[in-house]
């Protein structure tokens, strides 16, 4: 009666009053509010920086905003030569939203949504239909579907296979690094609070304050980076031909400009 107690107070079951009693249709409560604290949290923050942009420029606040943007779009160019707006903003959100679910455990109450398989699953469908989508754009739909027989039709299930093995690499290295990170650092909550003595030796000799810094902060940020990161490096490979052509366009620009000016001459 316990477990089946336990498991009532965690999921929601609106399916069941059409008859729809499967676990698979039940959904996570905590999962749900926790991801609704960082909605919550990203709007605040999107509120109190653009009113630090528009009416402190030159506060620290600002300073650091600006300085965090110009460094991830350091990273893009890196990646990506040409700078395209559409693809920053997907993948400056991307890193926004999926840092902040990392870091939100900072508050006693809340967990972070990464723990659940099913948030980093969908966050790796996301991304990988991003990248679909924008190499069907870059190369045309018959160029597309020609790049699941290279070399040979023969190779079709494999290229397929190792499409799709995209979502389960991003989406369970952030699900298994976040949760193992949170199931060591219930672990030690636990432990230091079985007496008085562990909690007040784990509170004055600092040892709480590094679990939090590395299994929350550290790992947290070195997460969001990998799966932003890795998700770029894919978006990069979709849409090279595409830089390529940009470029040759440019060149052709800029030899018929100088054999304009030449005629004038």
């Amino acid at each position: 009666m316990q477990e089946l107690d336990f498991f009532a107070e965690h999921f929601w079951k609106p399916f069941e009053a059409l008859g729809f009693s499967n676990s698979l249709l039940y959904l996570n409560a905590h999962t749900i509010i926790y991801t609704w604290c960082v909605l919550l949290a990203l709007l605040i923050l999107g509120f109190t920086t653009q009113y630090s942009l528009n009416h402190k420029p030159d506060s620290i606040l600002s300073f650091m905003i600006l300085s965090s943007v110009r460094a991830f779009k350091e990273l893009f160019l890196q990646n990506i030569a040409i700078f395209y707006n559409n693809h920053f903003y997907f993948i400056f959100s991307l890193f926004i939203f999926i840092l902040t679910c990392n870091l939100i455990a900072i508050f006693p109450v809340i967990e972070e949504p990464t723990t659940d398989v099913n948030t980093t699953l969908a966050l790796g469908i996301i991304a990988f239909m991003y990248v679909q989508i924008s190499m069907i754009r870059a190369h045309g739909i018959k160029e597309y579907v020609k790049e699941y027989f290279a070399p040979f039709f023969l190779l079709f299930p494999l290229n397929v296979i190792g499409e799709l093995a995209k979502i389960i690499s991003l989406s369970f290295r952030l699900f298994g690094n976040i949760f193992g990170g949170s199931i060591i650092s219930r672990l030690w909550v636990s432990a230091a609070s079985s007496s008085i003595l562990t909690e007040l030796l784990a509170i004055f000799s600092g040892i709480n304050l590094i679990i939090v810094i590395f299994f929350v902060l550290f790992e947290g940020f070195i997460q969001a980076f990998v799966f932003t990161m890795l998700t770029l490096t894919y978006l990069s490979v979709a849409i090279q031909n595409e830089e390529d052509h940009i470029e040759e366009e440019e060149e052709l620009a800029t030899l018929r400009q100088a054999q304009g000016e030449r005629e004038k001459i």
